[in-house]
């Protein structure tokens, strides 16, 4: 039972509790900023996101990204979600230590990541023609992750190198976008160890 006097607290986060919040992406960085994350790693590892425009989800995902060990978290400026305190409190601190790159153009980023670190990117799509399990997830690697519901958009998904689907068994189409990247990256994880 909770102590008499600390109703307020009820909710509070203690990663989050006595620092002021930097909400509106004060965390976030250009994507000037991949030169630095990426330059000179072996295998890098990349988690690109189209379009997640719930907070929660993104702070459920920085924090599943920061626990694989991705060494930067990529997403667009616009039609996406930002840094804001929502995200940075269902993180519960991964939104100051993950890298959070948000780039004007997603589509030119993904061709840069392939050109300039050999990085092969491997989207989730229902016109996937292999499975998750089926796939070669080691090396330099980008699990690309769309919305919910739409998925990917046409060039973000032409921009794949490969295609990959999770099976599902149940009566559901998707998994929620936070719980799919959870499933990839720790499947990468599983296979990079």
């Amino acid at each position: 039972m909770r102590k008499k006097g600390n109703e307020h607290l009820a909710r509070e986060n203690k990663h989050t509790r006595g620092r002021e919040m930097k909400g509106g992406g004060g965390l976030a960085k250009g994507e000037e900023a991949l030169a630095t994350i990426l330059g000179g790693k072996e295998n890098p590892f990349v988690l690109v996101l189209d379009c997640v425009t719930d907070p929660h989800n993104l702070g459920a995902v920085l924090r599943t990204a920061n626990g694989a060990g991705v060494d930067a978290v990529i997403a667009p400026k616009d039609k996406s979600v930002g840094l804001t305190e929502t995200v940075q409190r269902v993180a519960v601190g991964a939104a100051e230590t993950t890298p959070f790159v948000r780039v004007t153009n997603l589509s030119r980023t993904m061709k840069k990541l392939q050109k300039d670190y050999g990085i092969w990117l491997i989207g989730t799509s229902d016109k996937a023609t292999q499975t998750l399990y089926q796939t070669d997830l080691k090396g330099p690697l980008g699990i690309v992750m769309g919305a919910e519901g739409p998925g990917l958009r046409r060039l973000t998904e032409e921009n794949c190198d490969i295609l990959i689907s999770l099976p599902m068994a149940g009566k559901v189409d998707c998994l929620n976008v936070s719980v799919a990247t959870g499933v990839c990256l720790y499947e990468s994880v599983r296979q990079r160890t």
